[in-house]
């Protein structure tokens, strides 16, 4: 199936605003390299600084973006947002408990059976306020089925996978507390495997997320988003944005041999 004409158009031009926006507010670190600079020279110097700040904010500035856009024709809201901020005292106890058996490998992450114990006590107990966190992509199909998607680096350090699972639980009680019967699924998102052909190393994270529930990488997450095919049809975007560009991208570096 893969992406229509008007999905092509639109993540491309999501991609050209991305990175032209990028070019506007990028601003080289200051820092005297000159052993660098003779050897490279500073065209290279401001691309290779580039190049390291545009990892750095590629989620945000890019990823999420273009995700929005492709999974806009395919569900009914699809939009960033901020979580909720009210949760039911009794959530927070289950979800303490629920990290601490996985952290002690007492339990095997089981999204399904720990959405039904949240909300079995979603809204008991006291209300207590908690700081929101961004969401990076918030849907809802014409179904009233909500996703909460957390996009993560591609190779995320070990010792955050108990904060992604706190974060995605919460993220459920605060949505049950409001809507208790409601339909939902909180989840990380890798945008590509950096290990192809391989498969993806998901081990570091089996004992704390359920892999088939709470985890979509590369193509399935954007497949997910846009439909079938959709991965492949993203990457040619990013490559006809790329040639477009060329010349563009290659004068705004050589102005930096001028400075």
């Amino acid at each position: 199936m893969g992406l229509s004409n008007e999905q092509k158009e639109s993540v491309e031009e999501t991609i050209r605003n991305s990175l032209r926006n990028k070019f506007n507010e990028y601003n080289p670190e200051p820092a005297v390299k000159p052993f660098h600079t003779r050897l490279l020279g500073k065209d290279r110097l401001a691309l290779y600084s580039f190049i390291h700040s545009l990892n750095t904010n590629f989620g945000t500035t890019i990823f999420e973006p273009v995700a929005v856009s492709l999974a806009s024709k395919r569900f009914k809201v699809a939009n960033q947002t901020k979580s909720g901020t009210q949760i039911s005292e009794k959530s927070q106890d289950e979800i303490q408990k629920i990290i601490n058996d996985l952290s002690a490998a007492h339990n095997k992450p089981d999204k399904q059976r720990e959405t039904e114990i949240i909300r079995r006590v979603c809204q008991s107990g006291e209300w207590r306020t908690i700081k929101p966190t961004k969401v990076d992509i918030y849907l809802e199909d014409d179904a009233g089925v909500i996703y909460l998607i957390d996009i993560k680096t591609v190779k995320p350090n070990k010792g955050g996978f108990i904060q992604f699972k706190r974060t995605l639980l919460e993220w459920s009680a605060v949505v049950m507390a409001q809507k208790p019967t409601v339909q939902v699924h909180t989840l990380v998102a890798i945008p590509y495997n950096p290990y192809h052909p391989e498969p993806y190393s998901r081990w570091t994270m089996a004992g704390m997320l359920d892999l088939k529930s709470e985890l979509k990488v590369a193509e399935e997450f954007w497949d997910f988003l846009g439909g079938e095919g959709s991965y492949d049809d993203l990457l040619n975007c990013f490559q006809n944005v790329g040639m477009e560009m060329r010349q563009e991208i290659d004068e705004y570096f050589s102005l930096f041999n001028s400075k």
